[in-house]
């Protein structure tokens, strides 16, 4: 088994909105998905992370740097859509991830990373929670425009 984290690339874009759209039942269109890429992939604090078992994608999280100016939250990093295929789960996929999402933050000076989950990703909440993430006493709220 050879497991490998990188960043995608145009050419993964297709393989990548397959994952998503199987783990969260979603249908996500590919020339969208390739503009928002596009213009997306000149900048260095948004990066689409993929994992790779014998050349197939089977894993991605899209993690997105925010610099701010305050001091309590200085830079800090957001994932978007943490996955990985359902035949690969339970094999410590997530947790090879979360080291490798761990280690870009770092670099990029990040002093925490937070995600949102929706209530009924039990098994997901387990994974965060045993990679040290906490529960934070919030609410999503959410405007459409």
């Amino acid at each position: 088994m050879e497991l490998k984290f990188r960043l995608a690339k145009e050419d993964d874009i297709s393989q990548l909105i397959q994952v998503t759209n199987t783990c969260f039942d979603e249908n996500t269109n590919l020339d969208q998905a390739l503009k928002v890429f596009q213009k997306s992939k000149m900048d260095g604090n948004q990066l689409y992370l993929i994992g790779e078992l014998n050349g197939k994608i089977i894993a991605h999280t899209k993690i997105t740097i925010v610099p701010t100016i305050f001091t309590d939250m200085e830079t800090y990093a957001i994932l978007n859509h943490v996955c990985v295929l359902p035949d690969y789960r339970r094999h410590h996929i997530a947790t090879h991830m979360m080291n490798v999402i761990k280690k870009i933050c770092k670099e990029k000076n990040c002093i925490s990373i937070k995600l949102w989950s929706k209530n009924f990703r039990i098994p997901a909440h387990t994974c965060y929670l045993n990679e040290g993430f906490e529960i934070i006493d919030a609410k999503f709220f959410e405007l459409k425009l």
